[in-house]
């Protein structure tokens, strides 16, 4: 009996997973509980969802939950007929026999998965009797962290039905006593008002969210699906200047130290911006109206500097200067007139930030260097290693450095480390309508130091966490978690050291709490483990060599003690006999899930094939024997975060068909690794290409969710109309190349009705009436209102409300362009393959004949991979394998044009 694949979207802490809804009539959600409890700024929260089969078969139900990426996985279980089946944490070594048979058998193993700014998504699915009911219990765990003066737990819900048991309960216990508490966000409007409690009594608040299944219809934010929106508890402790709150036991402790009532120190601040071309359009217009902003935030008694980069360097002034208002009022021009070209020179931006503010010693000032930039380095110094070598050299532990990356294109983690290096942080800036906002929100974290060298001390600990912290800022908050020496409180004595303005101030208490029972040391216990695995992880990305290993090595003990899925575990989720078993593991920040899986089982036969032969030498026996047939992938498919490689090649399994894709191609010698049993075929014989076999280019359609792009497929060196614009009078023509596999070799330009641009990897050519010019160098290119800068690997071309980026790729020994529109027109009428607008589709069933629901037609889609060239450092991604017809929604020839 076919089984029937029900999707239920969870209600978890933030966004659940947008999915097809099923049949109501198959499922019933009759209770769905989050109960999460606040103790110390330590939230515990446990999801228990109970759903019942109503249907006379067997159903598959999958459980979708998004939790915070900050948090960790220390639970789950499921209950069926009575039978208890608990997940169990694992190093990720001992769980990938599970994870490689997963992944052998074509099915997804990678769990958690990033989506958008804070969220994680957790997955798994379970088969349920006729009439049969499954618990699902999820249990995470997280240290809310203090911003702008306040906590904030947000609560997500879209239940894709109404539900008659539905509720929220919120307890927050704070030994500091409760400031305030406010309930806002999407849910917390005038429909369900009278659903939502909130009690505040001291030390201890109460939120209960009991919306009946009337109101789950009937608010702004709910229909015949049921609610969509979310709740935030927002809340803060009373404070003041003392040593603030520590919460011990007799193995244990937790500090929370955030004073109140000091004065503000005056900072010195260089902001370090990038206006490279990748930052064209939104970006960079978002980035002028938050400097703008944050300009006007500067206090008459700071100094601060401003310049940009690409390849060179723009100063507004040389050196740090006043904030006054006519300092103000002419950084904020400059800021304005900020536009963008050239490559990206981070190694001498930010050695020339860290230089302003070397050569402005001021006593009695907090400094601090932030850098935004949207892309890897591409000029200058671009070994990331010896930029983070140089940058540390030149800051020396004097100031942090904050590093805020703009989009996904940016390589976070290098920014991730530059910035730990530098008693910093690193912060991604979605690319969304709000930019601006999250960029001067960063600002405003920063924006009021009030300590310097806080240093804290604590005699009668040991295994601390860390203790010194280059500045506080108001509204923030330190943390310390420790073990008590011998479980001797009595010798336990805290002290806190740091520089406020010019004098140096202690905060000491000798009323450093209670002793508490078994159930707060517990508490106590899980706060620390949570915070040491936290910034051991961090450190880890810091080091090299056996320190890393070592700090890798303390990690990973105590997440295995402690039963949290971290970077470093895994949690094995147990089912039934003879039903499929899923791993979890958590990604890192911006991978996707393929990014995290794993090579398949070391040790399997070694091969070796030569180009042009008609089979290959190997060690062992004269073949791999299996089912099914394998395609050796030239290089420029680079499937290798998807397949074991080594070298140029890849042996891909049954799978992922290629065998149209790429033909049969020489190859200079290779290496390949067998993959597993389960999906190893014999080897393909690989002659040399014959001249007529047409290559097939694929083309991405990017999505307006976080789902998967589509894909299709154009064969031969085809010409392309790429963009017609008739109310400019502006059409871009290419043609695909008939040699590198990927992309186009010539781009022709037409605007107006006599002059004409081509482009290719070497030059531009410019034909305007009569008269012809080449270009070959980097330089500005202007005829009447169109514009085209030649870069080192790009060319902009800017009309009108027109602007298009042609980026220069390279596959092997041979380069191709690509072209990207960067500003889409606002014209409706504007055509062609960069016009069209993103995929939207829904999935009907995910089985390995995958139906998606485009504009009410169901269409066969297959699960496979493209090269996303429309960024600089191109990037494997998964996709959803079509025709052209099927992904363009009309027909292939559309688009063809018969001369460029």
């Amino acid at each position: 009996m076919e089984r029937a694949l029900v999707q239920i979207a969870l209600f978890g802490l933030l966004l659940t997973l947008v999915t097809t809804l099923p049949n109501k009539d198959d499922w019933d959600i009759y209770s769905f509980h989050v109960n999460s409890t606040v103790t110390s700024r330590y939230a515990t929260t446990v999801i228990t969802s109970r759903v019942a089969n109503r249907m006379d078969e067997s159903k598959e139900i999958e459980f979708h939950v998004r939790i915070p990426k900050n948090a960790f996985i220390s639970k789950f279980k499921m209950l069926i007929d009575g039978q208890e089946y608990d997940g169990v944490v694992k190093a990720k070594e001992q769980a990938q026999q599970q994870y490689t048979e997963a992944v052998s058998r074509g099915q997804s193993a990678g769990l958690v998965s990033s989506v958008g700014r804070t969220l994680e998504e957790f997955k798994t699915s379970v088969t349920v009797a006729a009439h049969k009911k499954v618990t699902f219990e999820l249990t995470y765990e997280e240290l809310l962290k203090r911003k702008l003066g306040k906590y904030e737990l947000q609560i997500h819900a879209r239940p894709m039905q109404p539900v008659k048991d539905f509720k929220v309960d919120v307890y927050i216990h704070e030994k500091a006593s409760i400031d305030f508490i406010e309930v806002k966000g999407g849910l917390s409007t005038k429909a369900l008002a009278n659903a939502i409690t909130k009690t505040h009594a001291d030390k201890q608040a109460w939120v209960h969210f009991y919306p009946t299944e009337d109101q789950q219809k009937t608010c702004d934010s709910c229909g015949d699906q049921g609610m969509n929106g979310d709740l935030v508890i927002v809340y803060d402790v009373n404070r003041d200047t003392s040593l603030g709150d520590i919460k011990r036991s007799a193995g244990y402790f937790v500090h929370h130290f955030a004073p109140s009532s000091l004065p503000r120190i005056p900072k010195n601040v260089v902001f370090v911006i990038d206006q490279s071309g990748s930052m064209y359009g939104r970006k960079i217009q978002q980035t002028r109206i938050a400097l703008i902003h944050i300009l006007n935030d500067l206090a008459e008694d700071d100094f601060f500097g401003l310049f940009t980069f690409d390849s060179s360097i723009f100063h507004w002034k040389r050196e740090l200067v006043q904030a006054n208002k006519e300092n103000l009022d002419s950084a904020k021009k400059f800021a304005q007139d900020i536009e963008t070209r050239g490559a990206t020179n981070i190694n001498r931006a930010v050695l020339e930030g860290a230089r302003m503010l070397n050569a402005h010693p001021r006593e009695g000032s907090a400094s601090i260097l932030i850098l935004l930039t949207d892309g890897d380095p591409t000029t200058g110094v671009t070994n990331l290693e010896t930029i983070q070598s140089n940058v540390r050299g030149v800051i020396a532990d004097k100031f942090p450095l904050y590093c805020l990356g703009f989009g996904f294109d940016v390589n976070f983690e290098f920014l991730e480390k530059m910035s730990l290096q530098n008693n910093g942080a690193a912060r991604r800036i979605y690319e969304d309508s709000d930019a601006d906002l999250q960029l001067k929100g960063f600002y405003e974290e920063v924006a009021t130091p009030l300590l310097t060298d806080v240093t804290m001390i604590y005699a009668g600990a040991h295994n601390l966490t860390q203790t010194n912290f280059s500045q506080y800022y108001n509204g923030s908050e330190i943390v310390v978690a420790g073990q008590i020496t011998d479980n001797d409180i009595e010798t336990f004595s805290p002290q806190v050291v740091a520089i406020s303005r010019n004098t140096s101030m202690a905060f000491s208490d000798t009323n450093t709490g209670e002793s508490t029972g078994t159930v707060s040391d517990s508490h106590i216990q899980r706060v620390w483990a949570y915070l040491t695995v936290k910034q051991l992880l961090e450190k880890e990305l810091q080091l090299s060599g056996p320190e890393k290993q070592n700090v890798k090595k303390e990690a990973l003990e105590l997440s295995l003690k402690y039963n949290f899925v971290t970077p470093l575990t895994s949690m094995v989720v147990t089912k039934p006999l003879g039903e499929n078993t899923d791993v979890l593991h958590k990604p890192k920040e911006g991978a996707t899930p393929w990014a995290q899986q794993h090579p398949v089982r070391t040790g399997q036969r070694r091969l070796r094939l030569k180009a042009g032969s008609m089979g290959y030498r190997g060690t062992g026996r004269s073949g791999i024997t299996g089912a099914g047939k394998a395609y050796l992938v030239p290089p420029m498919l680079d499937v290798s975060r998807m397949y074991p490689a080594a070298g140029k090649a890849y042996l891909v399994p049954p799978a992922l068909d290629v065998s149209q894709m790429y033909p049969a191609a020489a190859l200079p010698d290779i290496n390949i690794y067998s993959v597993p049993e389960e999906i190893a075929v014999a080897p393909t014989i690989v002659p040399e290409r014959a001249t007529n076999v047409p290559l097939i280019h694929r083309f991405l359609l990017k999505t307006e969710t976080q789902s998967l792009p589509l894909c299709f497929d154009v064969t031969g060196d085809v010409r392309l109309k790429l963009l017609h614009h008739p109310n400019r009078e502006l059409s871009v023509n290419g043609e695909l190349d008939s040699v590198v596999h990927g992309g186009f070799k010539r781009i022709v330009i037409h605007f107006k009705t006599d002059l004409h641009v081509e482009v290719d990897t070497q030059r531009i050519t410019v034909r305007e009436g009569q008269a012809v010019t080449q270009h070959t160098g980097q330089d500005l290119i202007t005829v009447g209102s169109l514009t085209v800068i030649m870069r080192d690997k790009e060319i902009d071309v800017a009309a009108g409300d027109t602007h298009m980026v042609i980026l220069i790729h390279k596959r092997g020994d041979k380069e191709f362009i690509w072209p990207v529109l960067r500003q889409q027109p606002s014209d409706n009428n504007v055509s062609g393959i960069l016009a069209l607008k993103t995929a939207v589709y829904e999935e009907m069933q995910q089985t390995p004949s995958t139906k998606l629901k485009i504009k009410d037609q169901e269409i066969d889609a297959t699960r496979s991979i493209a090269v996303d060239y429309s960024i600089v450092s191109a990037l494997t991604l998964d996709c959803w394998l079509m025709s052209a017809e099927s992904a363009l929604q009309r027909r292939l020839d559309d688009f063809i044009v018969t001369q460029l």
